[in-house]
């Protein structure tokens, strides 16, 4: 069945204004390269690519795929991996599954991987799931590309949807497409250990052939995106290069929505980025030289505006850190001048007048949102639950004990 499917593939395909797919370079067996790895991955039109190997290899795709009307069948025909990209066990199976199939020396047929995991516009290459790459074994990369005047073929977040893309090309008179195998890729034994570092290494490959960058993008950029659009932001405030982020902070997916929930109770302005005033007022402080130090250090390209990459990298290297159990104590001990226990009113608007200028009624519309019990005063644990909220106020607190502790040993 395979050869005919194979033509009749192609029959579809040249249908569909694809008359001549121009192959470079040769397709290598399921023994020599049990994984292709193609990108960049811009259109469902990419599956093309599975009628010009050797054999019609195994899809790895998204589930939901699978009931799409006819492409759907195509999809079962290749006996596919399929995965559930919200679902982290799924996720687990599916690199189990990688790995079984392509250490079966040749029975089962070659996967078809588009790693990138998302659609893009071709203009660069971004970060590469490592799942492919965790069985270790030789790949072969595999490039797309679409050299058109007329681009019908882009599928992304933004833009025309599937079924008008596909009315587009069906109106084109000619559509072309090239298709470049690369030699088969043999990873090394580091990179057999490592495979975040042989999926970086093969992406290189592929984007010197292809002529573009790369980025560390990620598909959890697009799902950021789509939660920035969901609370009226511009989408680009999420575009932040998770897997970046994620690499050198440590920083989880559902902490970094968390986090633009966050930020999007401080940025009010049309354009998504925190300016200095609104700083000011999402900690209810006037401006001081305190203030205006620690916001510079968020700001870290000097833009005058925090954006969220930014505001997450302050708050990992710039406030949590300061915002640890001592600082907490030495603050609360800072506000509570009689060590009572907890902190009054008159203490409260005494020392964030004296270190931040702020008014009386801002100290006590403040002392009031700190003040959950509601009795009059501020034992510690309602201070630290709010500091650990407001992480914020620690770096605030050291740099007026900086300034204040460096006063008093010039004077001396």
């Amino acid at each position: 069945m395979m050869t005919p499917l194979i033509m009749l593939g192609r029959a579809v395909v040249f249908c569909t204004s694809f008359h001549s797919v121009k192959v470079k370079g040769q397709p290598a067996t399921a023994e020599e390269a049990p994984l292709l790895i193609v990108g960049p991955h811009s259109s469902f039109f990419d599956g093309l690519v599975l009628f010009f190997c050797s054999t019609i290899p195994t899809v790895l795709s998204r589930k939901e795929n699978s009931s799409i009307f006819v492409i759907g069948s195509l999809i079962e025909y290749t006996q596919p991996v399929l995965v559930k990209r919200e679902d982290p066990n799924s996720r687990t199976n599916t690199v189990k599954e990688i790995h079984r199939r392509a250490h079966s020396e040749g029975k089962w047929p070659q996967i078809i991987i588009f790693p990138e995991g998302t659609c893009t516009n071709r203009s660069c290459l971004i970060n590469f799931k490592p799942g492919a790459f965790y069985p270790g074994t030789a790949v072969q990369p595999v490039c797309i590309r679409y050299p058109n005047h007329f681009d019908t073929i882009t599928w992304t977040w933004e833009g025309p949807g599937a079924f008008a893309l596909l009315w587009y090309t069906l109106c084109q008179f000619h559509t072309k497409c090239e298709i470049e195998f690369l030699p088969v890729y043999t990873p090394s034994e580091e990179e057999k250990k490592d495979a975040s570092l042989f999926a970086a290494n093969v992406r290189a490959k592929m984007a010197e052939a292809l002529g573009v960058p790369v980025t560390d993008h990620s598909y959890d950029d697009c799902r950021l995106m789509q939660k920035a659009a969901k609370l009226k932001l511009p989408k680009t405030v999420g575009l932040v290069e998770f897997m970046k982020l994620n690499k050198k902070l440590g920083l989880k997916f559902d902490a970094a929505k968390e986090l633009l929930d966050k930020y999007f109770d401080i940025a009010k302005n049309s354009d998504g980025n925190i300016t200095y005033e609104e700083f000011a007022k999402y900690l209810r402080l006037p401006k001081s030289d305190a203030l205006e130090e620690v916001f510079s250090l968020y700001d870290r390209d000097g833009s005058g505006t925090i954006d969220f990459r930014e505001y997450v990298i302050g708050l990992s290297l710039v406030s949590s850190p300061e915002n640890t159990e001592d600082t907490i104590k030495f603050a609360f001990q800072l506000f509570d001048e009689d060590n009572k226990g907890y902190i009054t009113k008159p203490e409260l608007r005494n020392i964030l007048h004296n270190a931040f200028n702020m008014d009386g009624l801002d100290s006590e519309a403040l002392f009031d949102e700190v003040d959950v019990k509601e009795d009059g005063k501020i034992c510690f644990e309602e201070f630290s639950q709010y500091a650990m909220k407001k992480p914020e106020y620690a770096k605030l607190f050291k740099t007026y004990h900086d300034a204040k502790t460096n006063g008093h040993q010039k004077q001396e």
